[in-house]
């Protein structure tokens, strides 16, 4: 009784105070032990008293042993366990040979657990359970399966556990077509559909995306648990709508029981993201702080992931400095938020951070930091960080091959991409499209042409960025029948063109002076109206071809959506200079000067010994901008004094009479300059 209640303080009082203890008593203690992970070592103490006493143990007592091993996950106290039952002759006991299977499968010993199996005569429903479960519980989905239909031809009865177990297991591998055969199974076997069950259907049917036949399923249940609400939510949250989700959270609120939890709040928060903050994400993050959930990671890595989709960066620093545990997770979505974001300096400088306080890598923080090495152009940075990859073993990551590869070709070090590239044994697409990406970027379209010949070889169906590589690489070497063939197969193949992929195709219609076939295509592009990039390409072309009719045209596009837009009136004013049209010129010039249009400084950084330096035109704010001066003066000194290097670079009419020294100025923008010394000192980690 006391055992029972959890009391085992009081179950061992009365267990002492037993004059003439039997088998019957020990055999309730150590039950009472084996059913509590802080209490189950012992249990195995009592087996020598028992000895002593001269009992002598029944196959109820190795029963419970070998369940306290099981709770503790010992296999070695298991097998010496199994000795034990072999000497007392109770290996063909059911009961035993089930806990022995059921405590080598939790210790993660398949073999040993369907060596059991195997050894038993007459498996009852009990074994089956036990074996598929050890099976699933150690992501042997499909043998869990095969498992179940095995039983199932031996005429055993599943138990609704049984049908929860393989259902489950349909949903984390995404098959279908067997959850909708057990499903359609459970329906004509008349079996008890208990929650537990219904919840398992429910989330077999989200996990593979048929929200609708989850929400029929969601509507059967008569009194749905917080796992049932939970679940839905979720999957609308992965199916995208965002509304519904919210929808069915105000009316979980709405009800007295169940309560949400962390885990309704992460997955409302994450359905909610890509809405407006100021509309769904804020107001749920107030109610957060009302329950007292904040600081929980779980939630606070869903609000960190919601502000950044939102732009709000401070929000998104301000709950990470909250959350007092943070786990991999958390860092990892920061990292990538920056990185999103266009700080690759937070990133890098988070990620160093993270690796300083212990915290332990995986793959994904691995791809984030090196994608950020990668837009940044900072090859040390990634050098060391693919150092990290390969002392913790993630080098072999495909995810992190594919960072690894882009890092260096965005870094110039082609070799290195090509070298990664040929040691990964069966790349999936997201490599072979990061190698694809190399050599478009390095503008080598005959390599990248051959590459996508291999893909198709490899039976892989290419997607948008594959496709996007290779329109960039068509139109950055010239290939306009071959670009003309991709963009038809892309659409044959059901892949929908994004404004980067009409950007590429604009371009390359445009360098190659079909301006009318570019004009099509903008005008048939469904971001005609929202990217006036597309139109500008075409200005800049109309320039060059001298084309004033349709330039004009181009240019009325661009201001009509932004009419301000620097670029465009410079490229108009070009425009009508090429065409003899000067009164032009000068009201573009006019224009300029009322709008006081400037174009944005572009930026120049480069990396000397521990630190990096951002160069601009049109300040003085660098801290070494002195020093930079003094050694273009030096270098001009030296230049005047090796007039035979000059007459080499320069042509015979130039002027080589000294000229008066300008000073070139040099800024760091708000955004990176500060001293980038810890950041790399702290990057040099062994």
């Amino acid at each position: 009784m006391y055992s029972r209640c959890n009391s085992l303080f009081d179950a061992k009082k009365v267990f002492d105070k037993t004059p003439r203890r039997n088998v019957v008593s020990y055999n309730a203690l150590i039950s009472a032990y084996s059913r509590d992970p802080y209490h189950a070592n012992i249990a195995f103490r009592l087996i020598s008293k028992m000895d002593c006493e001269r009992l002598r143990p029944n196959g109820a007592t190795f029963t419970s042993l070998l369940q306290a091993a099981s709770l503790i996950e010992d296999r070695l106290i298991g097998s010496l366990l199994q000795a034990l039952v072999v000497k007392y002759g109770f290996l063909g006991d059911v009961c035993v040979q089930t806990s022995l299977l059921g405590m080598y499968s939790n210790c993660g010993d398949l073999e040993s657990a369907n060596e059991v199996f195997g050894c038993i005569d007459g498996k009852d429903i009990v074994a089956w359970n036990s074996t598929i479960f050890g099976n699933l519980r150690n992501d042997k989905i499909r043998e869990g399966l095969a498992l179940f239909f095995d039983m199932l031809m031996c005429g055993v009865s599943p138990t609704s556990f049984t049908y929860s177990m393989v259902l489950n297991a349909c949903g984390r591998v995404g098959n279908y077509g067997c959850g909708k055969a057990i499903h359609a199974r459970i329906v004509v076997s008349n079996i008890v559909v208990d929650l537990p069950l219904q919840n398992a259907l429910l989330d077999m049917y989200c996990s593979c995306g048929d929200i609708e036949m989850g929400l029929n399923v969601f509507s059967r249940i008569e009194s749905p648990d917080l796992v049932s609400w939970n679940s839905m939510i979720v999957g609308l949250a992965e199916h995208g709508d965002g509304m519904k989700a919210m929808e069915l959270f105000v009316e979980l609120k709405g009800m007295s029981l169940p309560k949400p939890d962390e885990y309704t709040f992460a997955a409302v928060v994450s359905a909610t993201s890509a809405l407006l903050a100021s509309d769904y994400g804020k107001p749920l993050h107030g109610q957060i702080s009302r329950s007292g959930l904040e600081s929980s990671v779980f939630v606070g890595t869903t609000l960190v992931s919601m502000y950044f989709k939102n732009g709000d960066t401070e929000s998104a620093e301000t709950i990470f400095s909250m959350i007092l545990k943070k786990d991999v997770v958390l860092w990892t979505e920061m990292i990538m938020g920056y990185s999103r974001m266009a700080d690759g300096e937070s990133a890098i400088r988070l990620f160093v951070e993270m690796c300083q306080k212990g915290h332990k890598i995986d793959s994904f923080v691995l791809s984030g930091a090196l994608s950020t090495c990668a837009d940044l152009a900072m090859l040390k940075q990634g050098e060391v960080i693919h150092s990290q990859a390969l002392k913790t073993g993630y080098d072999v990551e495909m995810s992190v091959c594919g960072s690894l590869i882009d890092m260096y070709a965005k870094n110039g070090n082609l070799q290195a991409a090509q070298s990664i590239f040929s040691l990964v044994s069966n790349p999936d697409l997201k490599c072979w499209n990061a190698m694809l990406g190399a050599y478009s970027l390095h503008g080598m379209a005959e390599d990248a042409l051959k590459l996508f010949e291999e893909i198709l070889k490899h039976e892989l169906r290419p997607d948008q960025v594959t496709f996007l590589s290779l329109l960039s690489a068509c139109s950055h070497g010239g290939f306009v029948e071959r670009g003309k063939f991709l963009w038809c197969y892309m659409k044959e193949n059901g892949c929908t063109a994004g404004p980067k992929h009409y950007s590429c195709m604009v371009s390359l219609l445009c360098r190659a002076g079909l301006l009318e076939e570019a004009e099509k295509i903008i005008i048939e592009s469904p971001y005609s109206e929202e990217c006036p990039e597309l139109w500008r390409t075409l200005l800049s072309s109309c320039v060059t071809y001298r084309n004033l009719e349709k330039g004009m045209h181009a240019a009325e596009q661009v201001l009509s959506l932004c009419s301000r837009d620097s670029a465009t009136h410079v490229l108009l004013s070009n425009l009508y200079a090429d065409t003899g049209r000067w009164e032009g010129v000068a009201e573009m010039r006019r224009k300029i000067r009322d709008f006081t249009l400037e174009k944005d400084p572009g930026l120049s950084w480069t990396e000397d010994k521990n630190n990096i330096h951002v160069f601009s035109s049109g300040d003085q704010l660098h801290p070494m901008v002195n020093d930079a001066q003094a050694e273009l003066i030096r270098l001009q000194g030296n230049m005047r004094r090796s007039p035979g290097t000059l007459n080499k670079i320069l042509s015979p009419k130039q002027d080589l009479e000294p000229r008066p020294y300008r000073q070139v100025q040099v800024q760091s923008p708000p955004n990176m300059n500060r001293d980038r010394n810890l950041v790399w000192q702290s990057l040099n980690f062994t």
